[in-house]
């Protein structure tokens, strides 16, 4: 897209009257044809989904409306009570997929167009070569928005519109430069069409006059409303609240391979303050995470543990051989650009005398400690981080302690490799929640 934004001093916008119901299999571009509607070079066209879904025959039966919104559901993004707001077949993320059961006969719902993009494009080059004119088309759908209470047109489909108007690179009114403004205009443009149309008046289609800058030239490349959509690397909040706790919790996996993108400390230090938030007995603050964000650091440690590793191996009458493969698997902390180190006090806790109440009392700690870690990796996750718990610096805590300047009475409890991963993980295998329950 070339074309700067340009402001018109005015535009007209208005609802095209006389199109009649539209039936299975009807030609839209025909339809608005038959109402001589004056079209000329520059206007834009604003067609409500439902007639093109009636025209595409995208009525179906359905048992119930949620069946049918199950059907059409790529991916839940948010869940209130009966309402959903999900990822559709088409790439919207909107409540009900689209779904319409209103003003269709019992027993059918409306679905969206299956290629709106594809079917803008179709009613455009029917105009052109009905009544000999390049117009743009956009078709629009009614939508709700995150933070913003009420409906408004946007636009699913469009063909010749310039969907996107990127004034990155340029200057505001006061030499500023803009480093991050990018225009839906497509979607301006379908709210303006709304103004003006009205399902229970039977006006589903609207004109834009005056705007010739936002319709793209036929030498263009074709791009649709899809642009639209925000990719999911872009997507700041892809998830509800509850499913982004879930995504966090069944997507989190052992990352064993990382790139040599640095780590955000902060959002090392967000995972901690998510870590301490585990509960805890006597309302102790078990918790110590000690954060290795020096490369002098993380090989002094490393080296010390491998030292030692090597000598209890050594111990074990382990061959040289085997020594070296073994302390090769244990690589993932060393290729690691950050590295964590959990450990576990025991401040406040309660000495009974008792061997039996004492272990309890350690096992409680320790139960707290890794509810703590747990909280942190789910909270590295949600960060984009990957992540390894290695228990390695469990054996040899005496080590580690000196390596780090640790008082006596920190407890290593392992180390937390964290970096961007190196590749995508692999799939879990699904397991059967009902395998892990006995009720009683």
């Amino acid at each position: 897209m070339t074309s700067p934004r340009t402001t018109s001093p005015s535009y007209r916008v208005w609802a095209l009257p006389g199109l009649p119901e539209v039936r299975p299999g009807d030609d839209i571009a025909k339809l608005i044809a038959a109402t001589e509607p004056g079209l000329v070079d520059g206007d834009v066209l604003l067609v409500t989904s439902k007639i093109v879904s009636k025209a595409e025959r995208r009525l179906v039966e359905a048992g119930d409306r949620e069946e049918a919104i199950d059907a059409e559901t790529v991916r839940v993004v948010a869940r209130r009570g009966a309402l959903r707001i999900v990822e559709n077949r088409q790439g919207l993320v909107m409540a009900a997929a689209g779904v319409d059961a209103s003003n269709t006969p019992a027993g059918t719902v409306l679905l969206l167009p299956e290629d709106p993009d594809a079917s803008a494009v179709r009613i455009r080059d029917g105009l052109r070569d009905t009544l000999g004119v390049e117009v743009g088309v956009v078709i629009t759908d009614t939508f709700g928005r995150p933070w913003r209470t009420g409906l408004t047109d946007v636009a699913i489909g469009a063909a010749g519109v310039r969907v996107l108007d990127d004034l990155r690179g340029g200057v505001d009114a006061h030499g500023n430069p803009l480093s991050a403004t990018v225009v839906a205009t497509a979607d301006e443009l379908a709210a303006a069409g709304d103004l003006v149309k009205g399902k229970a008046a039977g006006l589903p289609v609207a004109v834009v006059r005056g705007l010739p800058h936002v319709v793209a030239e036929p030498t263009e490349a074709a791009v649709g409303a899809r642009a639209l959509v925000r990719t999911a690397a872009d997507d700041m909040f892809r998830l509800g609240t509850s499913e982004a706790v879930r995504e966090a919790v069944t997507q989190r996996r052992t990352v064993r391979a990382f790139t040599d993108e640095p780590v955000d400390p902060g959002a090392v230090r967000r995972a901690v303050a998510a870590a301490v938030t585990a509960p805890a007995p006597h309302h102790t603050t078990p918790w110590r995470f000690v954060l290795l964000e020096s490369e002098e650091s993380r090989t002094r440690l490393l080296d010390a543990m491998r030292d030692a590793w090597i000598a209890d191996l050594r111990r074990d009458g382990k061959s040289e051989d085997s020594i070296a493969k073994r302390v090769r698997r244990g690589d993932v902390l060393r290729n690691a650009p950050y590295l964590a180190v959990p450990c576990m006090v025991m401040d406040g806790s309660h000495h009974y005398g008792d061997e039996r109440r004492d272990t309890a009392e350690r096992e409680m700690f320790v139960v707290a400690t890794g509810a703590g870690v747990q909280n942190f990796l789910v909270a590295l996750a949600g960060e984009r981080l990957g992540s390894a718990w290695v228990s390695s610096t469990m054996f040899c805590r005496d080590v580690v302690r000196e390596a780090l300047d640790l008082p006596a009475n920190w407890d290593p409890m392992g180390a937390v490799a964290i970096g961007h991963a190196a590749e995508p993980p692999r799939e879990r295998a699904a397991r059967d929640a009902g395998a892990f329950i006995e009720v009683r």
